[in-house]
């Protein structure tokens, strides 16, 4: 295992998929969770400001850096014990639901690909082709600022919600260590399968079962034709992956999502919906963009719309933070023009907003 390592005006780009931002103050890489807490404590204690990177997978850092202390999680842990699994913060995501299905385990294959770690996955609770970690979670053991302690919090603790949690909610509180997931033991098969596209692209039925491995195969192959495998050589993979989160409008605002659909595309246009819960109604952030006029490879500049997924903005190889905010700022601006809905940016900002 690599040691703690600490360097000054450190490169983040490099840590980010982006590959986008400037240099932070001072950068540790952590390898253990107590020097994970010391790191933090050190910081509080001085009043230095802290990033906490994972994966880098949902950073979108300004041109400028960050002007404190980036600390690195580099920690790693894989213990499975019947189907009870649990991951350092530090542990490669994709890499570990892979080895869950290996195990024969189920409720995280449709997970697969998924850039990041695992530290990062509770946070904004991640999810994908009808799965997320909140189904699965039991525990997320934080490094609390506030209370300067480790604790652990249940499930319902958490507070998950669509793309959210508590440690969202209080970013500057909770530092991940560890998560805890109870999978199944489904004879090698998957969990019943929620997302229609998986379903049909297997010829079953929702809610069907198929190998695990077979699940997470196909979802694989479905996110690489989307561009959301990380791939070097693949500019449509120098992204965040999803930008923006699918909009969640009340019933009166959907009435009127649908009025202005009607309006700008006919009436008999039908724009995607599904239940939300308490009456809300999920739209796809995926087809107002398109509908606004921001098609697949929009952009003539060095950050443009993915070739393949019009969810994803991508630096095409000279971007700064700054040309990849200005075309976030353009589709956001278009889709609530045309259709009087706000998109909500996923990634993280640092030292940047929209």
């Amino acid at each position: 295992m690599q040691e703690r390592h600490e360097e000054h005006q450190a490169p983040l780009a490099p840590l980010t998929t982006f590959r986008l931002g400037g240099p932070a103050n001072r950068l540790i890489t952590a390898v253990t969770d107590d020097e994970v807490i010391a790191a933090v404590r050190d910081a509080d204690a001085a009043g230095t400001p802290l990033l906490i990177i994972g994966g880098g997978s949902n950073l979108v850092i300004g041109d400028k850096g960050f002007d404190g202390t980036a600390l690195r999680i580099a920690t790693r842990g894989f213990a499975l014990d019947g189907t009870r699994l649990e991951l350092a913060a530090g542990e490669d995501w994709s890499d570990a639901v892979a080895r869950t299905v290996e195990a024969g385990l189920a409720g995280v294959e449709c997970l697969a690909g998924i850039p990041g770690s695992a530290g990062a996955t509770p946070i904004q609770n991640v999810g994908a082709y009808g799965q997320e970690v909140s189904a699965t979670i039991t525990e997320v053991v934080a490094y609390d600022r506030r209370a300067e302690e480790t604790v652990t919090l249940t499930n319902a603790e958490c507070a998950f919600s669509y793309r959210h949690s508590r440690f969202k909610a209080e970013p500057d509180r909770y530092v991940v260590l560890r998560v805890r997931f109870a999978l199944e033991d489904a004879g090698g098969l998957s969990a019943p399968l929620k997302y229609p596209e998986t379903a049909r692209v297997l010829g079953v039925e929702a809610g069907q079962r198929v190998p695990a491995a077979t699940a997470r195969a196909t979802v694989l192959a479905l996110r690489a034709g989307k561009g959301m495998v990380l791939d070097a050589d693949d500019h449509d993979t120098w992204s965040a992956g999803s930008f923006f989160t699918n909009p969640v409008l009340t019933e009166a605002e959907h009435t009127a999502f649908v009025a202005r659909v009607h309006d700008r595309l006919g009436p008999d246009t039908a724009p995607p919906a599904f239940p939300a819960g308490d009456g809300r109604v999920k739209t796809s952030a995926a087809w107002l963009i398109d509908k606004a006029g921001f098609p697949k490879g929009y952009g003539t500049g060095p950050a443009r719309i993915s070739t393949k997924h019009t969810l994803a903005l991508t630096n095409r190889g000279e971007a700064t933070t700054e040309d990849l905010l200005a075309l976030a700022r353009e589709v956001r601006d278009g889709v609530h023009a045309a259709f009087g809905v706000t998109l909500v940016n996923e990634p993280v900002t640092v030292g940047v907003s929209l």
